[in-house]
C-alpha cells in the first residue's frame, strides 16, 4: 500500500505584520494634512485581536480604515481576515468601529469546506482537527486538485495550505 500524503488547511494571521501595518497607519494619520487634527484615532489590542477606529464622523472613519487597509495589503495581510462591525455612535457626533482579527477555521466553515471537498468525489480523506482540516490521500496529484479547488472558492476568510508531505 502506498504511503499517504497529506496537508493541513489553516487560517492564520501574522500578528507582527498586523502590528507593523498598524504602526505605519498610525504614523500616516499623524502626518496627513486632512487627518492630522481631525481627532481620528486607531488602536490595536493584540491580546483581544481587535482594531478600534474612533473618528469624529463616519466619512473620516472610512478614510482611516482605507489607510489601514492599504498598509495591511502592502504587508501581505488578507483583508478577509478582518471582520468589521457596524459603526457605533460614541460621545457627541463621533463614531467608533471595531474589527475582529479572525484566526482559525470555525466549525461551520470547516464543515462547509469538508462538504465541498466530498462533493468533488475525489479519493481523499478529510478530518477536522480543532481549528484546522487535514486532507490526506494516496495520490499527491489528487491533493493538488483539492488545493486548486479550495483556492477557487471563497469561504470568507483567507486559507493557507501547510505541512504538505
Amino acid at each position: 500500500m502506498a504511503k499517504e500524503s497529506s496537508f493541513d488547511v489553516v487560517s492564520t494571521v501574522d500578528m507582527q505584520e498586523v502590528d507593523n501595518a498598524f504602526g505605519q497607519a498610525k504614523r500616516e494619520l499623524a502626518q496627513r494634512y486632512d487627518l492630522k487634527d481631525s481627532g481620528a484615532e486607531i488602536s490595536l489590542d493584540k491580546g483581544g485581536r481587535k482594531i478600534v477606529v474612533s473618528a469624529p464622523a463616519d466619512f473620516v472613519a472610512k478614510q482611516v480604515i482605507d489607510v489601514l487597509a492599504s498598509k495591511l495589503i502592502r504587508r501581505g495581510i488578507d483583508l478577509n481576515s478582518l471582520k468589521w462591525g457596524d459603526p457605533v455612535a460614541a460621545a457627541g457626533q463621533s463614531v467608533r468601529q471595531t474589527a475582529d482579527i479572525v484566526e482559525g477555521i470555525d466549525k461551520e466553515t470547516a464543515s462547509k469546506i469538508n462538504k465541498d471537498i466530498k462533493a468533488q468525489k475525489l479519493k481523499v480523506k478529510v478530518t477536522i482537527e480543532g481549528d484546522k482540516l487535514r486532507v490526506s490521500s494516496a495520490s499527491r496529484d489528487t491533493l493538488q486538485e483539492v488545493i486548486a479547488f479550495l483556492k477557487g472558492n471563497d469561504y470568507g476568510q483567507p486559507l493557507q495550505y501547510v505541512n504538505y508531505r
